[in-house]
């Protein structure tokens, strides 16, 4: 069962990884879409290129300010996640004035 699991985990990791076909022709450079979603993965695939050169975690290939915008949005998406649901009113604190009040009387 953990073998199993390690495996799943692992093929799971491997298909996010962002690495050109070499196979397939190109249809355009890659763009804001394609760029928004290798920057949400790019923490991912820099992981697994730390043991397969053979992927990159950044399309050079690519066509300018619209790949850039959707990598940087991308990535920033991933490292802000759900930063703020966790985060917990705290109470309204008392005035001192309003303390001293109530001290005195």
């Amino acid at each position: 069962m953990r073998t199993s699991c390690t495996l799943g985990v692992t093929l799971l990791i491997a298909g996010c990884a962002a690495a050109a076909n070499p196979d397939v022709g190109g249809g355009g450079a890659p763009g804001f879409w394609l760029g928004l979603w290798q920057g949400f993965i790019a923490p991912i695939a820099f992981l697994v290129s730390l043991f397969d050169h053979s992927v990159g975690i950044y399309e050079v290939h690519n066509n300018g300010v619209w790949y850039d915008l959707g990598f940087l949005i991308g990535i920033s998406a991933f490292f802000s996640g759900s930063a703020g649901a966790h985060r917990q009113t705290r109470p309204a604190r008392r005035s001192s004035s309003s303390q001293q009040g109530k001290e005195l009387s």
